[in-house]
Order: C-alpha cells, then structure tokens, then sequence
C-alpha cells in the first residue's frame, strides 16, 4: 500500500497533532480487505482536559471576529478540501471502504459544500430591531460555546463538516469525536481548517469509544452536544445532555418507507430504491428500506430492479469503476448476516443476494426480500446494511397508515406521476426529511434531520443557525421608568 494511511497523532488539539499513547489503542481496518491500516489512541483524561481547555479558551476571541472574518476561513478551508478532494477521497475509502467512486463525488464535496455555505452566511448571523412606541427592544444572536460533535461511521468526513461549518460560523469552538470505526478523516478536516487559517483550538478532534465521548457530553464545561448515530446512543447521550441542561442536536436512525405508486415511472423508482438501499452499502441512516410497491406492478418492478442488480461491480473500492463496496467492519457485516436470516426465517421471499460473498473483507451482496408484511423484524428494526424489505400495497389510505407506523421518522419517498396525491403524501408523512421522485439528496441549503424516535433539531439551512447560537433580547427604554412607590 503506496498511500499512508497512519495519521500523525491520534488527536487535533489547540492547532497541533498530539498523542498520548497511554491511551486505549483503536486499530483501524480496511473492510474491503481486513487488514490493519492504521492504529489511534483513545483520548485519555488529560487529552480530554486538553481539548476542553483549548476550546473554552479559544471561543471568546473566535466569536469576537466578524461574521466575515470568520466565513472568510470557512470558505478557504472550503476551496482547499475541494482542491484535496482526491486525496480525502482516498482516505475516505481507506477509512469506511467506501467506492472511490462515490467518495469522490460525495463526502469531501459536501463536506466543502457546508463550509463555503455557513462561510458565506456567517456574515449575515443579525439580530432584528422590535419597536414598541418609542421604546424598542433589539435581539443579539450569540453563540453558545463549546460544542461537541460526536460523528457517526458512514459519513466521516462529511459529519465532521456537517456539524463543524454552522458551529463555528455562530462564533462557537468544537471538539468532534469520529466514530472509533473511523477516525482518519476528522483529523484531515481538522488539519485543513487550521492551515485556513482557524486560530488555534477553535476546532479539535479527540479519538475513543463511548467513554470519551460520555465524559466530554457530561462535562460542565460543553455548551452543546450533537449526535449522529443509533436511536439507543441517542437517547442516552440526550438523557446526559439534558442533565446538564446543554442543548442538543439528535440526528437518529430510521427505517424510512419509500411508496412507489401504480402510476410512478418504473426506471426512475428502482433508481430511487437502489439509491436509498444500497448507495454505501445500504449504511445510509435515511435509507428507505421499507418499499411499498403497487401490487399491480410488484412484479415488474422487482424484474427490472433485479436486472439493475446485476450491474453492481463489487470489488476493489479503489478501482474506478467498482460501485459497491464492503460493510464497515466485520461486526456490522455480522449484524446484516443476522438480520438476512432473520428474514428467511419469518419467511420473506429472497429475491436477490443474501449472503456474505466469498472474498477477503466485509461484503454482503445487495439483498431484495419480497412478499415482506408489516410485523416482519426486517420491516421494523434499522439493518443498516444492502438489504431492501420490499411490501405490497393496494391503496393510499392503507399504505399511508402502514409508513407511518412505525417508531421512526427520518425520511419518506414517493414515486408517481399524479402531482396532487405527491405532495398530499408528502404532507402526510410522519418524517422529517422527505423526497417526491427522488430519495436520499441532502443539499446543504436545505435542512436534514427526523421527527419522533429519528431525532431532534435539524441540520443543513439556515435551520442548523438556529441550533448553535442563542438569541438575546435587549429592552430599551427612551423615557422616565415609572415604579408603585
């Protein structure tokens, strides 16, 4: 391997690379291989003090800048990720197995994307005048603090951004911990935003598994805590949060419906199931994995989506034309496996895939189960892997009140050409982020996050502002103030 993948410390902390190998080591594989590419240290107590001290003393002067000056790092940093982008494409791969392919088109792009966008609005973060006869009241928009971002495994260049971009165009500093499963690609981001010109500790990254991350959500001293990842991880590290009163960004999992219509275009509906089932490997938290079909077009539908199937080239993500790639590590292949089983078991009929292929690394083929009903565990529980549940349906009553029933709410598709009965399913899906003959787009000009279990809060937009400064208001009085006595 030409490529080091070995970073040059474990942690990003006041503007440096730092390391302390007393720290729990975390070995880093390459799931399209096994093979150990890298090792990190968890943060141990002293380096979490570090980050912490760093970020607090940091955050006032940070936040005493103008918007301008502060975008004006967010969209250099911008400039330069897009500029790198082969390079963090590459360690992308390395550090989720991820196809070059969609790496290079999809993770550090956005990931530059959020930062040219909340770098272009940190200059606009105003306050509003109220008046109130001659008296007036005026608001402040002021930032919050210290932020954690603590970031889920399949995007990890894009969440490090995600979460960072708005943060600190607000006037905030953050400490991000990546997924212990990948924690190359924060420490690039991290490495970028400083040679922008980010002063020193505006922006550090800290390795480790739940511990850390416990101990730095927990701390008196963070403001804000925003999560990606598992519906179970969110609701403690929201109970933690709430301890301390912080405030919180949840974005959760889902098990999404995506309804295809009787009516819909049959080419651009498997585009749109193939997309939010089996792009990354189907570890995609907004996939929709349950897809309501027609039954008058079940059939059809599931004969071209097979033949579509079939042109997925697995193997080397590195090789340019490969377009699917390994789960992330053995263990979530393992899940997956289990859940296929499952599957089998309860009687769904395997159409397609559903089993481990026969080659080094972490790969499950792109499974298809059909004839799944509504109590199946794979129509329930988030797999978060390649395997799409596939239900019939015979009317917009019954298939609407099957979506909604379910304990998530992120995301919800709908395939047809009848445009009155899309946006009327679109108003009645019970999800957060929704999509009318598309599935999975996330622009950052528009918000992203889930309504019930899926999370709280939303990312992306000018939403996300909301969510990383607070508003002051300012009485002012013009005249005498009377008082009782």
């Amino acid at each position: 391997m030409t490529y080091s993948t070995q970073p040059t410390a474990s942690h990003f902390i006041n503007g440096a690379y730092v390391e302390d190998t007393s720290g729990t080591p975390i070995d880093v594989i390459y799931p399209a291989t096994g093979d150990k590419i890298a090792t990190v240290h968890a943060a141990t107590p002293a380096i979490i003090e570090q980050a912490i001290e760093s970020a607090r003393a940091a955050q006032a002067e940070w936040a005493a800048l103008t918007g301008t000056e502060r975008g004006r790092i967010l969209r250099r940093a911008a400039d330069m990720m897009r500029a790198r982008n082969h390079d963090l494409s590459v360690l992308e791969t390395f550090d989720t197995g991820k196809p070059y392919s969609e790496t290079s088109v999809a993770d550090a792009t956005s990931g530059a994307d959020a930062l040219e966008y909340y770098g272009g609005m940190a200059a606009t973060l105003t306050g509003e005048h109220i008046q109130l006869g001659e008296d007036w009241v005026y608001t402040r928009r002021e930032p919050l603090g210290v932020c954690v971002g603590i970031g889920a495994w399949n995007y990890p260049t894009q969440i490090a951004c995600w979460k960072g971009a708005p943060a600190l165009a607000c006037g905030n500093t953050m400490i991000f911990k990546p997924s212990e499963s990948t924690p190359l690609c924060a420490l690039k981001v991290a490495e970028i935003l400083h040679e922008a010109g980010l002063p020193a500790g505006v922006y550090n990254v800290v390795q480790g598994l739940g511990e850390v991350g416990s101990s730095l959500v927990t701390d008196a001293r963070v403001d804000k805590v925003s999560l990606t990842g598992s519906v179970p991880t969110g609701r403690k590290v929201y109970a933690a949060a709430a301890a301390g009163m912080k405030h919180v960004t949840m974005e959760l999992g889902g098990k999404s419906p995506l309804i295809v219509f009787e009516d819909a275009d049959i080419e651009n509906a498997v585009s749109g199931a193939i997309l939010g089932n089996f792009y990354s490997s189907g570890q995609v938290c907004s996939n929709g994995t349950r897809v309501f079909v027609h039954a008058s077009i079940k059939e059809a539908f599931l004969d071209r989506l097979s033949t579509r199937l079939r042109a997925a080239v697995i193997g080397d993500p590195m090789e340019p034309e490969t377009s699917f790639g390994p789960m992330v590590s053995e263990r979530q292949m393992q899940i997956v496996l289990d859940y296929i089983a499952k599957g089998q078991a309860e009687g769904a009929r395997l159409v397609t895939g559903g089993a481990r292929l026969d080659r080094p690394g972490f790969f499950v083929s792109p499974t298809v189960f059909a004839d799944v009903t509504d109590d199946m565990v794979i129509a329930r529980e988030e797999i978060f892997g390649p395997v799409m549940a596939v239900l019939d349906f015979e009317t917009e009553a019954d298939v609407m009140a099957r979506a909604n029933a379910t304990e998530f709410g992120l995301a919800a598709g709908v395939f047809t050409r009848d445009l009155a009965r899309a946006h009327r399913v679109a108003a009645g899906f019970e999800a957060g982020t929704c999509f009318i003959n598309s599935y999975n787009d996330a622009p950052v000009e528009a918000p992203f996050g889930g309504v019930k279990a899926s999370g709280v809060g939303r990312e992306n937009a000018r939403a996300a502002i909301e969510h990383y400064s607070q508003l002051k208001s300012v009485y002012v009085r013009m005249g005498d103030l009377e008082a009782p006595f």
